[in-house]
C-alpha cells in the first residue's frame, strides 16, 4: 500500500510515490497502489531453498492483482462476463509464467465485492454500475483456477475505503453507507467508514469475513490503508464517536491506534477460527517510525510514519502476533537518503526476527523505467539487486510486486531479470497448511 508508498497498494491510478516521503510533504502521492497463504500449492516444485542458500525455507513469490479504478484487471468496466474471466485467467497463467506461487487479488476495493455478498454491493469497476450482477463469480473462479495452477490466491480487502469520491448518492442506493449515512467520513475528497464506531468495525469484518467463509482463500491481505493519509489542512471528523467511546484514552492518537490494533486482532481471531489455514497478512507503508521520532525506528526521514499519521501500529502487529506475515512496501531504491532500501530491509529482519512472523518485501516494479523516476529506477538490474540484498537477510521469505500490469508489461526487461536471476524453477511457498 498506500504506494506508493501501497500500498499500496491499491489505489487507483498511477502515481509516483517517493515524494510522499519528501520532508513535510504528509499527503501520499497519487493514490495508487491500492496496496498477505495457506498451504502448499498442489502442483508446485519442491524449494532448493532459494530465499537465503541451501537449506533455507521456500520463496514466496507474489503478484499485486489491483481492481481499484481498473488499474490492472478487469482492465475496462462493462466488458461481458467471458472477457473478464478470460482476463483473469491470463493474469494467472502469467503469474506461473514468471515462476510466481502467489496472486494478491483485491476483491474489495471500495466497501464493495467482487464476489456474491449479502453485506455490500458488486464493485463498479465490473460492470460500470454499482451493485450490478456481472454475472459470474470472480473470486471464486480466481480461488479455484488458481489452486489448479499451483498458486496460492490471497483475498485483499481494504478495510475502511466507501469510495475514491466523497458524495453519497453516488452510491448504490441499497449501499450500508448510503443507508447509515452516520457511519461514515468524508475526507479529502473521499468517503470512509469511521475506524472509531464499534459497530462499523464488527460490520467491516463481517463484510470481509464472508468472503472467507465462502471460499478456501489462502490468505486475507490488507494493505496500508487504515485511517486515510492525511492531507494538509484537512480534519478527519471523528470527534463525536471520541467525546463517546474515548473515554480512558488520553488523546484522540491513541485512541485512534486502539481502533486500529481492535480491528487487526478481532480480524485474526475470527480467522483463525473460521478457517485455520487462511493465514492473515498486512502490507503497511515500510515507515513505522523514523527514529528521530523514537529510537526503536529506523534511520529514516519519511514525511508519513504509519504509527504517528495511519495510527497503525505495524511493529506492535508483529510482536504481538496477531498477524502471520507482514509485506512492508519497501517502493524506494537502494541508496535513496530519505528512506533506503539498504536500510528498511535489515530494519524489518530485526523486526520480525523470533517472532514467527514471515518477513516479505513489497516491491515497486510499476517504478522500473517510469518517466520522472530516479536513474536508479532507470537501470533494469535494480529490483534484481534488491532480492539479492534480501538473501543476506535470512528473515526475508519472499516478495511481492506492485502491480500485475507491470508484470505483463516487463518495463525495461526488470521483471525478466528478476526472474532469470533469481527464479530458475517454481517454487512452493512457507505456508503452513491449505486453507481449505
Amino acid at each position: 500500500m498506500r504506494r506508493l508508498s501501497r500500498r499500496t497498494f491499491a489505489a487507483g491510478a498511477a502515481g509516483a510515490i517517493g515524494t510522499v516521503l519528501a520532508a513535510g510533504e504528509t499527503a501520499r502521492a497519487a493514490e495508487m497502489m491500492a496496496r498477505p497463504a495457506g498451504g502448499m500449492p498442489a502442483g508446485a516444485e519442491a524449494s532448493s531453498g532459494a530465499a537465503g542458500g541451501p537449506g533455507a525455507p521456500a520463496q514466496f513469490r507474489g503478484m499485486w492483482l489491483a481492481t481499484v479504478a481498473n488499474r490492472d484487471w478487469p482492465s475496462a468496466r462493462g466488458m461481458s462476463a467471458r472477457q473478464q474471466r478470460d482476463e483473469l485467467l491470463g493474469y494467472l497463467d502469467l503469474a506461473v509464467e514468471r515462476r510466481l506461487n502467489a496472486v494478491v487479488m483485491q476483491v474489495r476495493p471500495t466497501a464493495d465485492a467482487l464476489w456474491p455478498s449479502p453485506y455490500e454491493p458488486w464493485s463498479e469497476y465490473l460492470t460500470g454500475v454499482q451493485g450490478r450482477d456481472p454475472g459470474w463469480d470472480p473470486l471464486g473462479t480466481a480461488v479455484a483456477e488458481a489452486h489448479a495452477r499451483g498458486l496460492e490466491l490471497h483475498a485483499w480487502f481494504n478495510p475502511f475505503r466507501v469510495a475514491t469520491h466523497d458524495d453519497p448518492a453516488r452510491l448504490s442506493p441499497d449501499h450500508p453507507a448510503r443507508v447509515s449515512p452516520d457511519w461514515t467520513v468524508a475526507y479529502g475528497g473521499k468517503l470512509y467508514y469511521n475506524p472509531g464506531l464499534p459497530h462499523v468495525r464488527r460490520f467491516v469484518q463481517d463484510a470481509m469475513l464472508d468472503a472467507v467463509r465462502r471460499y478456501p482463500v489462502d490468505g486475507v491481505h490488507w494493505d496500508d490503508y487504515f485511517y486515510p493519509y492525511p492531507v494538509a489542512g484537512r480534519h478527519f471528523a471523528d470527534d463525536d464517536a471520541f467525546a463517546r467511546y474515548g473515554e480512558g484514552f488520553d488523546d484522540l492518537a491513541s485512541w485512534r491506534r486502539d481502533n486500529i490494533d481492535l480491528l487487526v486482532s478481532e480480524t485474526a481471531a475470527r480467522i483463525r477460527a473460521l478457517r485455520p489455514g487462511t493465514r492473515f497478512g498486512v502490507s503497511p507503508f515500510a515507515v513505522w517510525r523514523n527514529r528521530g521520532t523514537d529510537p526503536r525506528g529506523s534511520a529514516t526521514r519519511a514525511g508519513v510514519q504509519t504509527y504517528d499519521d495511519l495510527y497503525a501500529d505495524t511493529r506492535g502487529w508483529v510482536h504481538k502476533g496477531w498477524i502471520d506475515y507482514i509485506v512492508p512496501q519497501v517502493y524506494w531504491n537502494i541508496g535513496f537518503a530519505v528512506a533506503d532500501y539498504a536500510t528498511l530491509v535489515p530494519w524489518w529482519a530485526d523486526v520480525v526476527d523470533g517472532t514467527g512472523v514471515q518477513l516479505y518485501i513489497g516491491e515497486a516494479l510499476y517504478r522500473a523505467g517510469a518517466a520522472g523516476e530516479a536513474q536508479a529506477w532507470q537501470d533494469p538490474a535494480e529490483l534484481s539487486r534488491h532480492l539479492e540484498l534480501d538473501r543476506h537477510h535470512p528473515q526475508v521469505l519472499g516478495n511481492v510486486f506492485f502491480s500485475a500490469k507491470e508484470v505483463a508489461a516487463d518495463p525495461i526487461g526488470a521483471m525478466s531479470r528478476v526472474v532469470a536471476d533469481h527464479y530458475p524453477t517454481r517454487v512452493r511457498t512457507p505456508g503452513r497448511g491449505a486453507g481449505a
